[in-house]
């Protein structure tokens, strides 16, 4: 299947790059005839076959500027990087949700934050057996913190090697690519999932440096789904590595208006040429994909037909902005709260959460908590949105108290002051 696409992109991704090296667009690192020739003369392989009722799926979490997926096969599990630490608890109750209390695999595609953070979130409620790393020790406390928990309840951490494969369920897991070079994005452990006729390539933050390592490896890079490297850092995604994987699809984990300029216009001009199809976590929230072994699908949270390959956002701060920002926790976002209410006036929460997850609202004034009606634990709708209203008594003592929302594993508190 992979060797058929190949044939059909290579002639037009060629036609791309010779237009491109006559415009002085790509350097000469990115049209490696060595790469070229060794990856053309790949076998093509057969897929085995599947049990009846088997199925793989991929969901993309949305955790920001920063990456974590979960995938599933026939009863088994990996999470691959989770997100920054702020992303703990949502780590959490995306397992807690799943009722997933072992994983098969968790794999650390690198030593940032963004990658790590929020690993120790799936050791508080999981185990795991297995917990791969490009590196054992790395100077940051997130890191540290990450590998204390992997040694406690994930098998300690594992360095993989280039061509080392894992099962899962009636899924392969198969090491392209690690420690490609000094820089720690280029540690990134690069992977294969191949379930069927399809795959799923994972690429962590690595650079074009690491994609050449892997390139010259002659390692089969084909894949339906590719997750986009370095949240669609121009240093990624370079022509001769998109051109060996030829993918259907793509996703790219980016964080809404990101200092970085994420993803940059250079990577998206690049999948345009490619004609693949994109889906973004910033503009489309989750995106899960399901294969049945011949073919995938992808649904995300939101904005099916957003605009993922037009241009990037502005990330120049609204001067109409408001001073005052909601406070948010990991999967909580507080879409209204009264900050400033007054004795006899109608107060009220909402807040953007898990789909239909139960939450609960205690409102703490100076006599204690309050037992107005409206208060009730509610289930938040499909959406993941859930609203409470009260009044406030017209003899509640005015000052400075707070409101504490739980649910999905989380937890929030909100400052609010009553006045006369």
């Amino acid at each position: 299947m992979y060797q058929k696409q190949k044939t059909i992109w290579s002639v037009l991704l060629a036609a791309v790059l010779t237009l491109s090296l006559l415009l002085g667009g790509c350097s000469v690192d990115d049209v490696s005839p060595t790469t070229q020739s060794t990856q053309a003369t790949q076998p093509e392989t057969t897929a085995p076959t599947l049990p009846q009722g088997s199925e793989l799926k991929v969901r993309f979490l949305d955790v920001g500027q920063a990456d974590a997926a979960l995938i599933s096969c026939d009863g088994h599990h990996m999470l691959i990087d989770g997100g920054n630490r702020g992303d703990s608890n949502l780590i959490y109750s995306v397992l807690q949700r799943e009722e997933i209390s072992y994983l098969d695999m968790v794999v650390a595609t690198h030593a940032h934050e963004d990658h790590v953070g929020g690993l120790p979130g799936a050791f508080q409620y999981a185990s795991a057996g297995l917990t791969l790393s490009p590196v054992t020790a790395y100077d940051s406390d997130v890191f540290e913190t990450f590998a204390a928990k992997a040694q406690e309840k994930g098998g300690g951490l594992t360095v993989p090697q280039p061509g080392d494969t894992y099962p899962l369920g009636s899924a392969t897991v198969t090491i392209l690519g690690v420690n490609g070079a000094e820089d720690t994005n280029n540690t990134s452990i690069v992977l294969r999932i191949d379930y069927g006729e399809t795959a799923f390539l994972f690429t962590g933050d690595a650079e074009r440096e690491a994609e050449q390592v892997i390139l010259d490896s002659g390692l089969p890079l084909g894949a339906t789904v590719l997750k986009v490297g370095h949240h669609g850092s121009d240093t990624s995604t370079t022509y001769p590595f998109l051109r060996e994987i030829m993918p259907q699809y793509a996703v790219i984990s980016v964080g809404t208006g990101n200092s970085y300029g994420h993803p940059c216009e250079d990577t998206l001009s690049r999948l345009r040429d490619a004609d693949v199809e994109v889906f973004r976590t910033d503009m489309q929230g989750d995106i899960v994909c399901t294969s049945d072994g011949e073919t995938v699908t992808v649904q995300p949270q939101r904005n099916q037909n957003a605009d993922t390959l037009g241009p990037v956002t502005s990330t120049e701060p609204s001067e109409t902005q408001p001073e005052t920002q909601a406070p948010s926790q990991a999967g909580i976002q507080v879409l209204a709260w009264p900050e400033t209410v007054g004795q006899n006036e109608t107060a009220t929460v909402t807040i953007q959460g898990l789909p239909n997850t139960n939450y609960s609202i205690t409102v703490n004034y100076k006599s204690g908590p309050s037992s107005a009606e409206g208060l009730e634990d509610k289930t938040s709708d499909g959406s993941g949105q859930v609203s409470w209203s009260w009044k406030v008594g017209g003899r509640t003592s005015p000052g400075t108290f707070h409101i504490t929302v739980s649910g999905g594993g989380e937890t929030i508190t909100l400052p609010f002051t009553i006045t006369e």
